[in-house]
């Protein structure tokens, strides 16, 4: 599913260099990478994505080397095949719960908006214990609630790959159990790949493998 060679990325302007010489994510497989704070999993996640690209390197996602295409093409593959949670969630303030969820939709024609795309949303929303929400201003939410919208929109168009960062830091324990059941659950149900960051090495035993991004070289200062 994620197949990256080669890769080296600067930020302009900043002394941070991420290197990696090969890094590799089987079809259907859920693995978690930990690390230290800083020393670029965040920015593995938006390369995998397209956010940002590579100075020098590959990456492949399924058949379609992301790293190849143009800003728009990258942004129009993210939204058609890929789900993401992101750690400071990146909801709209001015838009109520449901349509934050429903988001995805409103932004690409990709997508298709229609009875039963709101149906699946007010139902994974349910499942999170937000369905009495829906209405509500995200402002008015708790950062777990947040989270758990977040992860709702990530999950609604069944995507191929999905990848979080930090997914479940905000929730207490009952709650953290619960949305990982959910993650692992839609999944499992849509065949999909899970590359997770996490800092919680309580669920590391949940997922396939665990990749130390110890393994990387990221440097600062060069």
């Amino acid at each position: 599913m994620i197949q990256i060679e080669g890769l080296s990325l600067r930020y302009p302007g900043g002394s941070f260099v991420l290197d990696i010489p090969g890094f590799r994510v089987a079809s259907g497989e859920k693995l978690a990478v930990i690390g230290p704070s800083g020393s670029g999993k965040t920015t593995l996640l938006n390369l995998i994505a397209g956010i940002v690209a590579p100075d020098m390197g590959s990456v492949q996602v399924g058949d379609t080397q992301v790293s190849a295409l143009d800003d728009r093409r990258r942004r129009d593959f993210r939204i058609r095949n890929l789900g993401m949670v992101f750690q400071d969630f990146e909801l709209l303030d001015y838009l109520n719960v449901l349509d934050n969820i429903l988001h995805p939709y409103r932004i690409t024609r990709a997508l298709r908006l229609d009875a039963g795309v709101r149906e699946r949303a007010i139902e994974l929303a349910e499942r999170m214990g937000i369905g009495d929400k829906l209405r509500r201003r995200v402002n008015d939410l708790s950062q777990g609630e947040k989270q758990r919208v977040a992860i709702c929109r990530a999950l609604l168009p069944g995507p191929g790959l999905l990848l979080a960062d930090e997914a479940t830091g905000n929730l207490d324990p009952d709650n953290k159990t619960l949305i990982l059941d959910l993650l692992f659950d839609s999944v499992d149900a849509h065949g999909a790949t899970l590359l997770a960051v996490t800092h919680d090495h309580e669920l590391l035993p949940r997922f396939d493998r665990v990749v130390d991004f110890a393994t990387f070289r990221s440097r600062a200062g060069v």
